[in-house]
């Protein structure tokens, strides 16, 4: 089995945002020469994750983050953390920092309509995502 690690960055604009990462993460794929095996996709970021959804309509990421907003508002009553970013932190928590998907015949195994998101939920900022393919 090999392993091939890799890294990219991504400039986010908004305070919350999600940014289709999957043909960075394609790319990383194919470069690695590994036909077979699984992608993890890593964010070593505390206020923002990864996520698989729907990328053919952009109104699906802007819904996301409309109910994630809704549930967890920035000026929340209550929060204790003093840098103001309480509600990035949670969603971060909720959504997560990783994903791993199969990888076949080169390509990652990905529904019809699915996508590799970056969640941004404390921009606008520079990040970094790192990329771990294993397999043969």
């Amino acid at each position: 089995m090999r392993v091939v690690q890799k890294e990219f960055r991504v400039g986010t604009h908004s305070r919350s945002e999600m940014i289709d990462i999957t043909a960075q993460v394609q790319s990383i794929v194919r470069d690695s020469g590994i036909a077979s095996g699984q992608v993890v996709v890593f964010c070593p970021h505390t206020t923002a994750a990864i996520t698989i959804n729907e990328n053919a309509d952009p109104a699906v990421p802007h819904d996301i983050l409309l109910t994630l907003n809704e549930l967890l508002p920035h000026d929340r009553s209550g929060y204790r953390h003093s840098e103001g970013n309480s509600d990035a932190h949670c969603a971060s928590s909720l959504v997560g920092a990783s994903e791993q998907v199969l990888l076949y015949n080169g390509r990652l195994t990905l529904g019809t309509w699915q996508g590799i998101f970056f969640c941004e939920f404390d921009g606008p900022r520079n990040r970094k995502v790192v990329v771990q393919v294993c397999g043969e």
